[in-house]
């Protein structure tokens, strides 16, 4: 009996070893695949929680909580929706509960030293603790009826910074700083061109008596020359700031064009160029410190589950083991995607795998499409596949179908820009409903229902959402006119707008459209990350510009006949252009109207006279009603904000960086071709006669992007294989991925050299692939 119990105890150590084995496996295995590069502890214990801190419930969690502190700034003080302020502590309290249970679990699960040496770790540990530290304060002084300042709010987005998930947000700053420092020197001289034009600019006209517009003197003010300087390299008052001296004689215009060229479009194309070029060295080497990384986590996975199959022999892991590993790894990938992965791997066919290219090929779409018979033929087989019910079907598939509907939808393009009044025109709208209704019932009596509404089938459910709404809309539209008591245009306007959304149809419907949209959708994860750098920058600008011009200046509604209005509430706007232009909603008086004028600053026209102040009581926006050195502020921002729009001819390095990552991204997405592991998946499935016919994928899957979807195409699916597969349109799980893709031409061979790991196999298991991942 004691024996048995040994050997039962021996037999479940052996099993808890094995599964810890391949627990700490699929980590290394999932750690490559999203590029993760956390140094863990390996103990039992530290990889069960690490498992738990990856999940994705505490990382939505996470971001959710992140969310809800940025957002009390709508509800704080000056408030769009006021709440009291006990009640907007409690919750920024719960929020830093939670931010600091998630560090505690990040502590638990690395080496103490290797947490205390981590910047982003102290960092949001200062944060966390300045926060409390500035809600005290500010809870004491509000209960003593003190003025106080939330001065901690600028921290929130910081937080989103340096979370662990955070890793191309903080690739995005440090990009920004590898960058600023090489063209520091080229700002340097633009600075100097900048002073020397404004010298000459004031020696050569401030002693003509030249009056601006309004009256004041023209060009005698150093600093006010700099400054309008400054702001024609933007061009935002051009042509105003040279009138004056063209009026005068058309000579001086000289002077200004020479200024253009070569401060607005010399200098700001060196900007682009040198930061283009540091841009793609910097990111470079960091792509390929994450090749390397990724290569030592496969090595380590390796030398887990691995297998000496013979005596003197390569190590090697087994299919089972594969098969076990990638369950953990991908859970959701189904039997047949896993079988056709493990058939791409081991090419030779002999239980030898290159397994270094696991995390790569699970990072590559498939789809796996069930090939069904449409309903109609198993209810009425004689009629389905009836000489006139294939010809119908054989049209419908046609390139010619598409190409009707495609000359249909531009008429209706016209139609939509001509008179609503005329009744011909307005009947038209019934024709053209029926027609789309016609081509949804032709495609769905075609192609089976369940793969025409697939799960990602876009434009399927976009076709058939916005004309099952739009002759809804337009029902109720014509219901509500001959009744008689129509008073709204609601309803009309919802279906103009539905009219105009039916055109975007077109663009899927033209290749050259579709490559350009299908680019930008692919490289959209990866400009997302600039997108939450603009937050980051946008939400501390907004704070600090609440805190200090907060109640300057005022808005009122266009049936208020209070006589500040004409001034914005503040005596000192009175009769100048800033009132006159009604920008009176262009204030810092809450969140929302901080972000709204921080984005029209961002778009340039017209930024100067948000905040400038001119000479002889003329005097403009914040500088009136504050100081002069809020100009301090407001050039700040427009040199340090990173706009999400492209335009060149701003001071901006961000900007800069975010144009030369959407050129390279663009040029690679749009010129080149798979990648050398997707094209050996592809042509193992078309080995394997598992490939989805052309005509259907063109019709139907090229949208979606699903694991398992119904495949149907009504005459032909009797003839297919019950599984068939198709690797879905280039898309990036990760923003890692799209950066290697972008320069793996430029890594060298020794970037995917062999570790010098001495637990790094050099069998067959390790054959180089391209490092590319769709």
């Amino acid at each position: 009996m004691g024996t048995v119990c040994v050997v039962t105890s021996l037999i479940l150590c052996v099993c808890v070893c094995v599964c810890q084995d391949f627990d700490l496996a699929s980590i290394y295995v999932s750690d490559a695949q999203y590029n993760r590069n956390i140094y863990f502890d390996t103990s039992p214990q530290a990889v069960r929680l690490y498992l738990r801190y990856n999940h994705w419930l505490p990382q939505v969690l996470l971001y959710v909580f992140i969310l809800v502190d940025l957002s009390l700034a709508l509800f704080e003080e000056p408030a769009v929706f006021a709440l009291p302020t006990w009640a907007t502590m409690l919750v920024e309290l719960l929020c830093l509960i939670v931010f600091t249970i998630r560090l505690i679990h990040y502590a638990k699960v690395i080496p103490r030293d290797k947490f205390w040496k981590d910047p982003k770790n102290i960092c949001i540990i200062v944060i966390l603790g300045l926060t409390m530290v500035d809600m005290i304060i500010y809870g004491a002084l509000k209960a003593s009826n003190c003025r106080a300042v939330r001065w901690s709010r600028v921290l929130r987005p910081l937080l989103l910074v340096n979370v662990t998930e955070g890793r191309q947000l903080r690739r995005a700053f440090r990009s920004i700083r590898n960058a600023l420092p090489q063209i520091f020197y080229v700002f340097l001289l633009f600075m100097f061109s900048l002073l020397i034009f404004s010298l000459m600019a004031l020696k050569l006209l401030g002693k003509r008596g030249l009056k601006t517009i309004d009256g004041a003197p023209y060009f005698t003010n150093y600093l006010e020359i700099v400054f309008d300087l400054y702001v024609l390299v933007t061009t935002a008052n051009s042509p105003d700031v040279m009138m004056p001296a063209y009026n005068a004689s058309t000579g001086f215009a000289i002077f200004f064009i020479l200024y253009i060229l070569i401060n607005t479009y010399i200098f700001m194309s060196v900007f682009l160029a040198v930061v283009y070029n540091n841009y793609k060295k910097y990111l470079k080497e960091e792509v390929r410190q994450l090749v390397r990384a990724k290569r030592h986590k496969m090595v380590r996975a390796f030398a887990v589950l691995q297998e000496q199959r013979e005596e003197g022999g390569e190590p090697v892991v087994s299919q089972a083991n594969w098969n076990q590993l990638v369950r953990l790894v991908q859970p959701d990938l189904s039997n047949a995607h896993r079988e056709l992965l493990w058939s791409v791997s081991d090419d030779t066919n002999q239980g030898k795998v290159a397994f270094v290219q696991l995390a790569d090929l699970l990072n590559i779409e498939v789809i796996t499409l069930k090939s069904r018979p449409h309903p109609l033929q198993g209810v009425c087989p004689a009629f389905y596949l009836s000489a006139p019910s294939r010809l119908l079907c054989q049209l419908v598939q046609h390139r010619a179908f598409v190409i009707v509907y495609d000359l249909i939808i531009l008429v209706n393009a016209v139609f939509i820009g001509l008179d609503e009044e005329n009744p011909l025109i307005s009947n038209s709208e019934w024709v053209f409903l029926a027609l789309y209704l016609l081509e949804i019932l032709l495609k769905l009596y075609v192609f089976e229902p369940r793969a025409f509404f697939s799960r990602h089938s876009f434009w399927n459910w976009f076709d058939t959402i916005i004309v099952v709404a739009a002759l809804i809309a337009t029902i109720i539209n014509s219901a509500m006119k001959s009744s008689g008591d129509y008073t709204s245009r609601q309803i009309l306007d919802i279906v103009f707008i539905l009219r105009v959304l039916r055109l975007i149809r077109v663009v899927d419907s033209i290749k050259r459209f579709r490559t350009i949209i299908n680019t930008l959708i692919r490289i959209g994860p990866a400009i997302l990350t600039f997108g939450q750098l603009i937050i980051v920058v946008y939400y501390i600008f907004a704070m600090v510009g609440m805190e200090i011009f907060k109640g300057k200046v005022k808005f009122y509604e266009a049936d208020s006949s209070d006589p500040a209005k004409a001034y914005c509430g503040n005596p000192s706007l009175k009769g100048t252009p800033f009132a006159q232009l009604n920008y009176c909603k262009n204030n810092f008086n809450d969140v929302v109207s901080s972000f709204v004028l921080l984005v029209e600053l961002t778009v340039v026209n017209q930024w100067h006279d948000i905040l400038q102040q001119r000479v002889q009581r003329r005097m403009d926006g914040f500088t009136l009603v504050t100081h002069v050195s809020a100009r301090i502020y407001f050039v700040l921002f427009h040199i340090v904000v990173p706009p999400f729009i492209t335009i060149i001819v701003t001071i901006r390095p961000q900007l800069h960086i975010f144009v030369a990552f959407v050129l390279e991204a663009f040029f690679v997405e749009y010129s080149v071709e798979k990648s050398d592991l997707q094209t050996s998946l592809e042509k193992k499935i078309e080995e394997l006669e598992l490939a989805v016919a052309q005509y259907v994928t063109d019709n139907l899957v090229n949208a979606m992007e699903t694991i398992d979807s119904d495949q149907g195409t009504g005459q032909s699916a009797n003839s297919k294989p019950g599984l068939m597969f198709k690797i879905a349109s280039k898309r990036y799980r990760t923003v890692d991925a799209l950066l290697q893709r972008m320069f793996e031409a430029d890594l060298d061979p020794e970037d995917f050299a062999e570790t010098d790991d001495p637990a790094a196999p050099t069998s067959g298991n390790f054959s180089n692939p391209a490092f590319s991942s769709a």
